[in-house]
């Protein structure tokens, strides 16, 4: 199968890049590396069935070519993280919602029909007070909302056009709503908690909370991610379809912050911080990011393997032979 993944390089594309890759798949990557990273696929350069392109996908003159040739695409490309929405949030509107509709004008003109699962986000959600988040829930975006809500609403627009795509040609797309993704290779370079408390901890600083710590994640581990995802782009009855990707177990940051110490067998000082102080600006946040996974268990059958205590200690682990090195 030859599958195209657009940002690749990052975080979760690496992953499906890996994955596939081990399948026998011959996987063509791009990313302009903004916040991917070479590293993350510098060990799959030198394999036969591996192409890496640096390039944005706003300009990427080889996207026809390889939209052409790709049986499987997972599109990927975004700006993401808290900190680069926050910073740059004109960017976000323009990168999301057009890289998206460019790849599916592409796809739409030719003669093929691959299987495409575009990434969305459990920030489509927005404000809600819902315990438990359904895909058929009503998604809450407040009148004159503030450039924190931007990347929700750019994924939203990337939701309607494929959806709206999948509709009038008749692609084979399906959304996959994420939450929380984590495990190797992530960085807390752009606001993501787990791998900054794992850094903090392990280097002795203190763990540094935002907020009051009460707010509750569902972390779920990327190589059960890149799984879901396969059997979604592989399940005719996903298409057109919007399903929530993640795990239902759901803690609490405080918790979480215990729960890194514990796993690394360390000590170390909780700091808390206003999202004014941490983010420089008012921050509106979620209280509870819990997924419904039923319609994802329906659809595939799909099974987590990856308890969040087996991500940390791997996550530990990698960090701690990067400390040696």
């Amino acid at each position: 199968m030859h599958i195209l993944i657009t940002g690749g390089a990052g975080f979760i594309g690496s992953h499906l890049a890996e994955y596939h890759l081990n399948k026998g798949d011959t996987v063509h990557v791009v990313d302009n590396l903004s916040t991917g990273r070479l590293d993350n696929i510098a060990s799959f350069l030198s394999r036969a069935k591996f192409h890496f392109d640096e390039a944005d996908i706003l300009t990427w003159n080889g996207l026809a070519t390889a939209a052409a040739w790709a049986d499987r695409i997972y599109h990927m490309a975004a700006v993401v993280g808290v900190f680069r929405v926050l910073e740059d949030p004109i960017k976000v509107l323009a990168t999301n919602i057009a890289g998206t509709e460019r790849l599916l004008r592409n796809v739409s003109m030719g003669n093929w029909k691959p299987q495409i699962v575009i990434a969305s986000s459990s920030e489509v959600y927005g404000p809600t007070s819902e315990t438990v988040l359904c895909e058929d829930a009503m998604l809450y975006v407040n009148s004159g909302a503030k450039s924190r809500w931007n990347y929700a609403i750019s994924k939203l627009a990337d939701e309607a056009q494929g959806l709206s795509y999948a509709r009038q040609y008749g692609l084979p797309i399906c959304i996959v709503r994420l939450f929380n993704t984590v495990g190797p290779r992530q960085t807390g370079r752009y606001g993501m908690v787990v791998p900054r408390f794992v850094e903090q901890v392990l280097t002795g600083k203190p763990i540094t909370i935002f907020g009051g710590g009460e707010q509750t994640r569902s972390f779920c581990d990327v190589r059960d991610t890149v799984v879901a995802f396969d059997l979604l782009a592989g399940t005719p009855e996903a298409s057109g379809e919007i399903v929530n990707v993640g795990n239902d177990q759901e803690i609490s940051i405080k918790t979480l912050a215990d729960l890194v110490c514990e796993r690394a067998k360390k000590t170390v000082e909780r700091q808390y911080m206003s999202y004014t102080e941490a983010y420089g600006q008012q921050y509106d946040d979620i209280i509870r990011r819990r997924p419904s996974l039923e319609k994802l268990t329906r659809l595939t059958n799909f099974k987590h393997c990856w308890p969040l205590e087996d991500t940390l200690d791997d996550l530990i682990a990698h960090y701690s032979e990067r400390q040696d090195a």
